[in-house]
């Protein structure tokens, strides 16, 4: 799984965030996406019946796509991931106990992260994605300072009122990949919306990862 994690940041390096996804328009949703050139999956465990979607993703398009959960808050949370199928479990905050779970239920990490003393705290207990998050509020700067310093093989993600037309900034400041909810789905928007939506990230991206 690692190495299709590794891929898909290598060509196209943005979360989709799904919150507020139903079980019922999950699979059309994904697809749109992934069929606009994104291909890691995220439903936040507070949606509707959260389990459900992430296990309709898993089953149809986990062979090709990373399909997991986000606002994973606890270690039970991860078991129940990893028994719907995800892969990766994505948190607002850092909780080594979560992460370590999340290990053991092998799924990968991405801990959300707003300090110094956070990031290497989720770093220790074995997160390789390290996710700044509200990363709108610290600004690319924050980025910049703390990647001079954190380990060279983890990933740095920033999610959080960050749209792809800013990508560029963040990507010079050494940020690895992006989580992106409201500007790629909000709930009640069609399949065909959220493929247009996606089709402009997936271009935003393209060309400030070419700068």
């Amino acid at each position: 799984m690692t190495e299709k994690l590794d891929s898909w940041f290598s060509q196209m390096p943005v979360i989709a965030i799904l919150r507020g996804v139903r079980p019922t328009e999950v699979l059309d949703i994904g697809e749109a996406l992934y069929q606009a050139g994104i291909g890691i999956i995220e439903v936040p465990l507070n949606s509707p019946e959260p389990l459900a979607s992430i296990s309709v993703l898993a089953k149809t398009m986990g062979d090709h796509c990373v399909i997991g959960a986000g606002t994973v808050l606890t270690e039970a949370d991860a078991v129940a991931v990893a028994s719907a199928g995800g892969e990766i479990a994505v948190s607002p905050n850092t909780n080594p106990a979560v992460i370590q779970r999340s290990l053991e239920a092998g799924l990968v990490p991405m801990s959300g992260w707003a300090t110094a003393t956070e990031a290497f705290a989720a770093y220790g207990s074995g997160a390789r994605y390290l996710k700044c998050f509200p990363a709108a509020t610290y600004g690319s700067g924050h980025i910049k300072g703390l990647r001079a310093v954190l380990p060279g093989d983890c990933r740095l993600l920033a999610v959080g009122g960050i749209g792809a037309e800013v990508a560029a900034q963040w990507l010079q400041a050494g940020v690895d990949g992006f989580g992106i909810g409201s500007d790629l789905y909000k709930p009640g928007d069609s399949a065909e919306q959220v493929y247009r939506a996606a089709q402009s990230v997936v271009s935003a991206i393209t060309a400030a990862r070419a700068d």
